[in-house]
């Protein structure tokens, strides 16, 4: 999906209660552990601060990696393993992690709602259930300003992480043009060829290094 003439998108003034700030801090502390160094930069400012530093230097997939290993450290594996062998993508289990998910992300993107979604399953037949997630407008995106960060960072470890160590087919469709996105639960990954994300262009009003003759955004290769 390629943006139309797309002006500065203001960040909104977020009033980060005690949760929200201790969720921030231990997704920053994991970051950091990972990079093995951190930063000054306090609250969500440094949450973004770190995600570019996890892109300096590393490709899309150097990037992918690492970030799914920040995912997997908040996770204690025997709990990825018993929620992969117990709980099958039946329509409740995604639709309560849609549930889930709309409670516990908005620290990290903002205000979200549970919608319902067409689900391809695969005998071939689409199935409506509420499991998905609209996210209004991507606070991570709005203050990265990155293309690259939006897929390397969020999109494609997020997808990865509850496809593969939960076995819950998640699927995350960013919209470029107001900065929303969807997450589908139930819905199996789209391949990357087949995925608009993989050769999105830089957001040209929002990121200061905006790539003008690149046809995708540099940061995804």
């Amino acid at each position: 999906m390629q943006p139309k003439a797309l002006q500065t998108i203001a960040r909104d003034e977020y009033n980060d209660n005690f949760i929200d700030r201790m969720f921030i801090w231990l997704f920053s502390r994991k970051m950091s552990e990972a990079l093995g160094k951190g930063t000054t930069i306090g609250g969500y400012e440094g949450f973004v601060e770190l995600s570019k530093q996890i892109m300096q230097g590393r490709n899309a997939q150097e990037q992918q990696i690492l970030v799914a290993k920040v995912l997997q450290s908040l996770v204690p594996s025997p709990a990825l393993w018993a929620i992969r062998t117990f709980f099958s993508p039946t329509r409740l289990v995604c639709v309560l992690n849609a549930w889930f998910a709309a409670q516990m992300f908005e620290w990290l993107v903002g205000p979200c709602e549970v919608i319902e979604a067409e689900i391809n399953l695969e005998d071939g037949t689409l199935r409506s259930q509420p499991s998905a997630v609209h996210i209004k407008k991507c606070r991570y995106l709005v203050d990265s300003g990155c293309v690259g960060m939006c897929v390397n960072m969020c999109k494609v470890p997020t997808q990865v992480f509850f496809t593969e160590k939960f076995g819950i087919p998640l699927t995350m469709t960013p919209n470029f043009e107001d900065l929303s996105c969807k997450m589908i639960f139930g819905q199996m990954p789209t391949d990357p060829e087949l995925d608009e994300a993989f050769t999105q262009s830089c957001l040209k009003h929002q990121c200061p290094t905006a790539s003008l003759a690149a046809s995708a955004c540099p940061k995804l290769a």
